[in-house]
C-alpha cells in the first residue's frame, strides 16, 4: 500500500515536533530558519485571505510558536503594514524564539502588553501566535485574557500552526480556545484539526515548509477522499450485488428501520428485506415497494428471512423489550456480516456477545460512553483513543460519530471524515449511515471499506443536500445526492 498522501496524512504533535526535530539534526535546517518559513507562509497566506488588510495584531507568547509570531511581524512591517504585537511573556534567552523576536525589534517594531489592548487602534486582522501543537491544559492567566480579547474583537483571525487552546492531539479544548477564521498549519496535518471541535480552526491551509517526505514517519490516521463505486460488469445481476435484511422498527418506530432499508437500496444493494412489525409492513409497502416488508413476531418467522440474506442491518428502531431482543439475539448468532446500530448498541451493552466476524458497529458518544463504560465527556476529550478502544474490545470495525467521525479498525488504523454539517443533527441521520453501510457490505467491500465509504457518501450527501440551508435537513433528504455520488457523479 502506497503512503498516504501530505494532504490526507493525520500526524500527533509528538510526531510533528519528532519531524521538526530530524530536519534540523539530519537535513542541517537551523530551527530558525524554519521558523522563517513558517512566517513567510502564515503571512503569504495572510495576504491571500485579507489583501486589503492594512494593520495587524499579533499576539505572541513566549515560545516558539510566538517567534513565528514575532517574524510574520517582521514580514509585514517589511511589506508597509501596521503592526501592534501583543507579548506575553519573554522568549527563552538564547533560543529561536528569542532571536525572532530580535528580529522584529530590530525592524522598527514595537511590543504592547495584553493590558494596552483596549488603547490600540482596532486592527484589520488578528494573529494568533500564543501557544502550538504542546498544549494539553487550560489557558490561564494573560493567556487566558488574551484568547477572550482575541474573540471579542469581532475581526478575522489567523490561527499559526492550531488555534491556541485547541488540541492538537484530540479536538478538544480544556479551557477557552481561539476561534480563527482560517489556520495556517506547519510541515504536517495536526490529527486534533479535524475532528469534534475543528471548526475552531477554519479554513486550514497545510505548509510543508519545503521538508522532504523521506523525514515523515506513518501518519496516526488519514482523511477520507471523495470516493465511489466502480462502475458495474454489463452482466451484474440482483443476486450479485448483495441482500441486505433490516431488522427492526418496533412499535411507533417504523420510521427507522425504513430509512435503513431505502439507504441500502440507493446504495446499490441489489435486494433489500425489512424484519418489522406487522403495523410497519402495510405503509412500507405503500411508500417504498421495493422493499421487502414482511412481519415479524419473534425468531422463528425471522430465520427465512436471515437464511436468504448475505448482510444484517440491526438496530434502527429496535427497541430493547423482548421483541427487539429475541430478534437481536438470533440475528447475531447468525454470523452474516452486520452494521449493529442504535438498540442494537444498547442491547450489546446490556449483554456482551460473540459478534459475527465481519462486523461495523455505529456508536454516537452517548452509546460509546456506555459501551467503554466511562463518561460521554471522556469519549469526545479523545475520541482517537476511544475509537481505537472500541474497535479493541469488540474486535470490530467502528464509526465513532460527531463532528469529524472517526473510523477505527482493530489493527489501530483511524480515518478521518472532513465532511459533514450541523444540519446533520437530526433524527434519522444514523439510520440512513447504517444502511448505507450495510448496502456497501453487501456489495463486497470488507468492513473497513464499506464504513470509510459509507461514512464518507453519507457526510458528503449531507453537504450536498445542505446548499438549501442546515436548518430543516432530513434524513430522506441525502438519498437523491446519495446515488449520484455513489456512482462517481457530482451531487
Amino acid at each position: 500500500m502506497s503512503a498516504p498522501h501530505l494532504d490526507t496524512a493525520l500526524f500527533t504533535s509528538a510526531q510533528a515536533r519528532a519531524i521538526d526535530r530530524r530536519a534540523i539534526d539530519e537535513l542541517g535546517i537551523p530551527g530558525f530558519e524554519l521558523m522563517s518559513r513558517a512566517a513567510a507562509a502564515a503571512f503569504a497566506q495572510l495576504r491571500r485571505h485579507w489583501p486589503e488588510a492594512r494593520r495587524l495584531r499579533i499576539v505572541c507568547g513566549a515560545g516558539n510558536n510566538g517567534g513565528d509570531g514575532y517574524l510574520v511581524g517582521r514580514d509585514a512591517l517589511a511589506a508597509g503594514l501596521q503592526v501592534d504585537l501583543l507579548a506575553l511573556g519573554t522568549p527563552a534567552e538564547g533560543g529561536d524564539a528569542a532571536a525572532a523576536r530580535e528580529a522584529f525589534l530590530a525592524a522598527g517594531g514595537t511590543l504592547y502588553g495584553v493590558a494596552d489592548d483596549d488603547a490600540l487602534a482596532t486592527p484589520d486582522v488578528i494573529v494568533d501566535a500564543i501557544y502550538g501543537t504542546g498544549l494539553n491544559r487550560a489557558p490561564e492567566g494573560e493567556a487566558k485574557d488574551a484568547i477572550e480579547a482575541i474573540n471579542a474583537a469581532g475581526v478575522p483571525v489567523l490561527a499559526l500552526d492550531i488555534p491556541s487552546g485547541l488540541s492538537a492531539d484530540t479536538g478538544s479544548c480544556p479551557g477557552v480556545a481561539v476561534r480563527a477564521t482560517a489556520t495556517a498549519t506547519f510541515i504536517v496535518h495536526k490529527r486534533g484539526l479535524h475532528t469534534h471541535l475543528a471548526e475552531l480552526a477554519g479554513e486550514i491551509v497545510l505548509h510543508a515548509l519545503g521538508l522532504p517526505a523521506s523525514l515523515r514517519e506513518t501518519p496516526d490516521a488519514t482523511l477520507l477522499r471523495p470516493q465511489g463505486l466502480p462502475p458495474r460488469p454489463r452482466d451484474s445481476h440482483k443476486g450479485s450485488n448483495g441482500h441486505v435484511l433490516a431488522i427492526g422498527g418496533d412499535h411507533g418506530t417504523g420510521g427507522a428501520v425504513r430509512m435503513a432499508a431505502e439507504a441500502a437500496a440507493r446504495t446499490g444493494a441489489g435486494l433489500v428485506s425489512v424484519a418489522t412489525r406487522e403495523q410497519n409492513v402495510l405503509a412500507m409497502n405503500a411508500a417504498r415497494p421495493e422493499l421487502m416488508a414482511h412481519a415479524v413476531d419473534g425468531p422463528q418467522s425471522l430465520q427465512p428471512m436471515l437464511d436468504k440474506a448475505s448482510v444484517l442491518a440491526i438496530g434502527p428502531g429496535l427497541g430493547q423489550a423482548a421483541w427487539g431482543h429475541a430478534l437481536w439475539v438470533t440475528a447475531l448468532d447468525s454470523g452474516k456480516p452486520t452494521v449493529l446500530d442504535a438498540d442494537g448498541l444498547n442491547l450489546l451493552h446490556a449483554e456482551p456477545r460473540v459478534l459475527p466476524a465481519a462486523i461495523v458497529l455505529t456508536p454516537h458518544p452517548g452509546e460509546a460512553s456506555r459501551l467503554l463504560g466511562i463518561p460521554t465527556a471522556e469519549i469526545q476529550a479523545d475520541r482517537f483513543a476511544a475509537v481505537r478502544a472500541l474497535a479493541r474490545r469488540f474486535e470490530a470495525v467502528v464509526v465513532l460519530k460527531g463532528n469529524g467521525s472517526l473510523i477505527g479498525a482493530p489493527d489501530g488504523r483511524v480515518a478521518v471524515c472532513p465532511w459533514g454539517n450541523p444540519g446533520m443533527a437530526s433524527g434519522g441521520m444514523g439510520d440512513t449511515l447504517t444502511g448505507i453501510i450495510a448496502g456497501l457490505l453487501g456489495q463486497g467491500c470488507n468492513p473497513f471499506e464499506a464504513a470509510c465509504l459509507g461514512v464518507g457518501l453519507h457526510a458528503r450527501a449531507a453537504d450536498a443536500a445542505a446548499r438549501d440551508g442546515e436548518r430543516g435537513l432530513l434524513a430522506g433528504d441525502l438519498l437523491v445526492p446519495l446515488r449520484r455520488l455513489i456512482n462517481g457523479l457530482e451531487a
